[in-house]
């Protein structure tokens, strides 16, 4: 497996991926999608040869905040460590960083994951988050 920068938008794989972690708030609107990849800090993406195994993409201004918008493994590739190496090198590249924040589902797999990681939930540290939908 290699990371590498997500250059050139393939919609078609970039959709496959989406859909198939049943992400479809994002692949019912694909440009939308494709707009903020434009528009994103930082689109990395793990390869096997020439196939798409996940990407991290952040936005934010890189110097005082990142914002993990989107981290996401096709299923039969998950568990393998592939989730963790794209953050990981996110971690790594924003070291400098103050805020590293990320939004995700309020379940057992995903908050030990991040927590493996060195995230903790904001109330832990005297904060709160806000979402307008």
């Amino acid at each position: 497996m290699k990371i590498r920068e997500y250059g050139a938008y393939n919609e078609g794989e970039i959709l496959r991926l989406y859909a198939s972690v049943g992400w479809t708030a994002y692949t019912d609107q694909p440009e939308a999608l494709r707009k903020g990849f434009e528009n994103s800090l930082l689109t990395l993406a793990a390869y096997e040869g020439e196939q798409l195994l996940g990407i991290i993409r952040t936005v934010g201004d890189g110097h005082t905040i990142v914002f993990v918008q989107d981290i996401l493994v096709c299923p039969e590739h998950q568990r393998k460590g592939i989730g963790t190496a794209l953050l990981q090198a996110i971690l790594d590249r924003y070291s400098h960083v103050r805020q590293i924040e990320l939004a995700t589902d309020n379940t057992e797999k995903t908050i030990a994951f991040y927590r493996s990681l060195g995230f903790r939930e904001m109330s832990e540290i005297g904060c709160c988050g806000f979402m307008k939908m």
